[in-house]
């Protein structure tokens, strides 16, 4: 199965790196490139399939894999996951192709752990037992772990560790919750759990069920992350490789808000339901939060990871919603975001190759000595702040929409967030790229080369292609969104409207 062929050839590929002589870093950053190009190369024969039959889960592959707990190898993609696997497989060779000359040192462990690292993210997207997904999840943290903490800047171990254990906290929670859940049903298989929940052969008390929901949201919120446990995340960005950077914002994040959409709801549609209100009011904090916090940063790095807190809010305020458009936004806001932020955080990053700075104080009309660079950063900063024609314009904008339609107040605040934004990017692409430029940033900073045009243009050319032939993302997507939307509806019930209300009109409760 090409799925499984995808989930191997990371993990051979680590593999190999391993037995590799590390004496030729030359030779190992190549095999590396040409190994996630491959893997990428593969990975687009996944959606061939979608765009012919967009519904329905593909690539199923189902064989038992240890007896006794019940646990199997259970893996397939639909429309939910299918963009971000692809995503995953785009991104590690542009971040191995980024890293070419700022990672010099233990370059054979760096890049094993990229692939390691992209293994576990395939896998975590592809899983459909709740154990397999469980040891991916953990696979994933691992080598992020020492990304930052061995290549990081000077705190890399403080933001190392913090970010170690605040995952670690919220995972051995999901993890109790799963064991429970194998107790009652005596399965880990997700799709089997899903049917008997939603044929009520397996019920769930009220308090139990909100005990298991929360369980399982605490873990995922720590990885969106969700105000207000995302302290993590700006030590985590602005000590991590620029490489850790592109892989924690563009995928890493995107772990949470998944496990969120596929797990969380469908399995515990009536506690998700419950916490709604207050959930929504959290994402709504966090889009208003992120988006204050970054317009008064002084570091470039720190000011794109608060807007991720911020843009992240609206992926979380989508999937509360419980509408369609909030659904499709949401998972549509997430590919926007990997690929937006992404490219930011390689922009940031060959800037401080140049200045071995990240204070936005030390940059100034960087546009007259890099002018390729300047247009490629505004093209960006655009493309973040939701410009319309560019794709994060597309997810924000549906979001909104599912937002208003389950709480009008949800969309009026999350709307503030979309000002704010243009406020705080175009602020800094003032700050950093126009005006007068200081002799030390003439003497140090030069434009972008063709090895870092070359890693940029595919984002480029992604943000313009989503935002303009969506339907060729949103098909698939809408597909797995309709099905999830109906399992998260099982426990629902419904009421006739007041007599005061026009007749026959229903409401769900």
């Amino acid at each position: 199965m090409l799925l499984n062929l995808v989930l191997a050839l990371p993990l051979a590929s680590f593999l190999l790196l391993l037995v590799l002589p590390g004496k030729k870093p030359g030779a190992i950053r190549v095999v590396s490139l040409v190994a996630a190009l491959a893997i990428f190369g593969v990975s687009l024969g996944l959606a061939v399939p979608f765009l012919a039959s967009p519904a329905g889960v593909q690539f199923v592959t189902d064989v038992p894999w240890i007896r006794t707990p019940a646990i199997r190898y259970h893996v397939g993609l639909d429309g939910l996951s299918l963009w971000l696997v692809l995503l995953s497989t785009l991104l590690t060779p542009i971040v191995v192709a980024v890293s070419w000359r700022s990672v010099d040192w233990r370059v054979k462990e760096f890049h094993a752990f990229l692939l390691l690292l992209e293994f576990g993210v395939i896998g975590v997207f592809a899983a459909l037992d709740l154990f397999l997904f469980y040891v991916f999840w953990e696979v994933s943290l691992v080598p992020m772990y020492f990304l930052i903490g061995i290549w990081g800047h000077e705190r890399r171990i403080y933001a190392a560790v913090k970010f170690f254990l605040y995952t670690m906290a919220g995972s051995v929670l999901m993890l109790a919750a799963i064991i429970h859940l194998y107790n009652r049903a005596g399965t880990f298989d997700y799709v089997v759990l899903v049917g008997l929940l939603s044929s009520g052969r397996l019920r769930l008390g009220g308090v139990e069920e909100l005990v298991l929901f929360g369980a399982f949201f605490l873990a995922f919120a720590v990885k969106v992350p969700l105000f207000p446990l995302h302290t993590w995340l700006p030590d985590a960005h602005v000590e991590a490789p620029t490489a850790g950077s592109v892989m924690l914002a563009s995928v890493l994040l995107k772990l949470g808000c998944y496990g969120l959409l596929r797990f969380s709801l469908p399995l515990f549609p009536a506690a998700a339901r419950e916490c709604a209100p207050w959930i929504g009011v959290l994402a709504i904090a966090g889009i208003l939060y992120g988006a204050l916090v970054a317009m008064v940063q002084p570091n470039m790095k720190k000011l794109v990871a608060y807007s991720s807190v911020s843009h992240l809010g609206f992926v979380v305020l989508g999937i509360f919603s419980f509408t369609r458009q909030g659904f499709d936004g949401a998972v549509y806001q997430m590919l926007n975001h990997g690929v937006s932020t992404g490219a930011l955080f390689i922009l940031v990053g060959f800037l401080y190759e140049r200045r071995h700075s990240l204070e936005i104080a030390d940059y100034g009309g960087v546009a007259t000595p890099a002018p390729r660079m300047a247009a490629v950063f505004l093209i960006t900063t655009l493309a973040s702040i939701g410009l319309p024609s560019l794709g994060n314009f597309v997810g924000e904008f549906l979001v909104l929409q599912g937002a208003a339609l389950a709480d009008f107040r949800w969309a009026v605040f999350a709307a503030l967030g979309v000002i704010l934004s243009a406020c705080y990017m175009l602020w800094l692409y003032q700050r950093a790229f126009l005006g007068e430029t200081p002799e030390a940033v003439g003497a140090h900073v030069y434009d972008l080369g063709r090895r870092e045009l070359a890693t940029l243009v595919p984002l480029l050319v992604l943000m313009v292609w989503m935002g303009i032939f969506t339907r060729v993302f949103l098909a698939p997507i809408s597909a797995a969104n309709a099905l999830l939307l109906e399992q998260t509806k099982a426990n629902v019930e419904f009421r006739v409207s007041a007599p005061a209300a026009r007749p026959g009109t229903i409401h769900a409760r």
